[in-house]
């Protein structure tokens, strides 16, 4: 008889449990990501943040990887074709990424279709991270073998329906949709999966791990936020991006300035606003995160916070999700937790 556990999502991945670490900006280190796989799950890996947060080059931080563990790891690939010299680089990095034995990608932004081709050729497997339908079926026609479902608790760009709706929004395209957003423990990791989800993506609940290279300040404020602690701020990159509402988020205030906004709304002008943001925000992000002073309190999280009240091993998180979702087929057993 087949387990909870036994999804597309483990399939697709070669997983035991169907639990992605998703990656994060700025932290996604080498040594979250391999503890997330050797424990059984996916860790996945974050380009960017292994080359310019970490200084590594990206194949020898993909070996770095494998020196930790044997077990399947991922690739993000931000698709979003901001620059030529963008664009080289992201093929560079999922070349380099094959050749080093990674065969699951999750895309993000942008149409997936070439990475699709490209990863297909080899046996390899792409999930693309959506908001809604109109953006599932894109990647329906592209080709990608599964969807991320980024729902409104997420943390980073969050989307804007909560998890049971939005699976019903895209479940029926044919494909397997991982839930993203609000998972913070094996409660709602079993009950994502009770519900239809093939998979979870946690992100918030993996800072607050040993393993993370984020600052303690940083990890202590998700131990200690709420749900209500959680706001959506436009200075980071001229969307809504779900932080912690520090003092100093609070100082910043929530929304783009007027030229900003004037200029993320024009043809011409904003793509090259985003990349105005995206360097900022690159800079800010990697500043903050590892400042183990606490002095800027700009921290992204989602609103799972409410249920991470500890620091612990990642391999404890994986451990702890796939036996709640064991117990919740035994007879007699209820839908736990709540809804993410």
């Amino acid at each position: 008889m087949a387990t909870p556990l036994d999804t597309a999502l483990a399939r697709d991945a070669g997983v035991d449990v169907p639990l992605i670490c998703g990656p994060m900006y700025p932290c996604s280190n080498v040594e979250l990501v391999a503890a997330a796989s050797a424990a059984g799950g996916l860790g996945v890996v974050q380009p960017v943040t292994l080359t310019y947060v970490f200084g590594l080059d990206f194949r020898e931080g993909l070996r770095a990887i494998r020196s930790l563990t044997d077990r399947p790891i991922g690739m993000n690939a931000l698709i979003e074709a901001s620059s030529d010299t963008y664009r080289k680089r992201m093929e560079q990095w999922i070349e380099i990424a094959l050749e080093e034995g990674v065969r699951f990608f999750i895309t993000s932004l942008g149409k997936p279709r070439w990475v699709v081709d490209r990863v297909s050729q080899v046996g390899g497997v792409v999930y693309h991270d959506v908001t809604e339908r109109k953006w599932a079926e894109k990647a329906v026609e592209s080709g990608v073998h599964g969807l991320i479902a980024v729902n409104r608790r997420a943390g980073g760009h969050a989307g804007p329906k909560s998890a049971r709706p939005l699976l019903d929004e895209v479940g029926d395209l044919g494909l397997p949709v991982v839930c993203a957003g609000g998972i913070g423990t094996p409660e709602e990791f079993a009950s994502a999966l009770r519900m239809g989800y093939a998979g979870v993506q946690m992100g918030t609940r993996f800072i607050a791990t040993d393993e993370c290279r984020a600052s303690e300040p940083y990890k202590r404020a998700i131990v200690d936020a709420e749900e209500d602690d959680i706001v959506l701020t436009e200075r980071l990159t001229g969307v809504p991006v779900a932080v912690i509402n520090t003092p100093y988020v609070q100082r910043l205030g929530l929304k783009a300035g007027p030229v900003a906004r004037r200029m993320l709304r024009g043809r011409k002008t904003k793509h090259w606003m985003r990349s105005i943001y995206a360097l900022k925000s690159a800079w800010m992000l990697k500043r903050t995160a590892l400042d183990t002073r606490g002095t800027t309190e700009y921290w992204q999280a989602g609103r799972s916070v409410s249920g991470i009240h500890q620091i612990i091993p990642a391999a404890e998180i994986i451990d702890a999700c796939a036996a709640a979702a064991r117990a919740s087929q035994e007879p007699g057993s209820t839908e736990p937790g709540r809804e993410p």
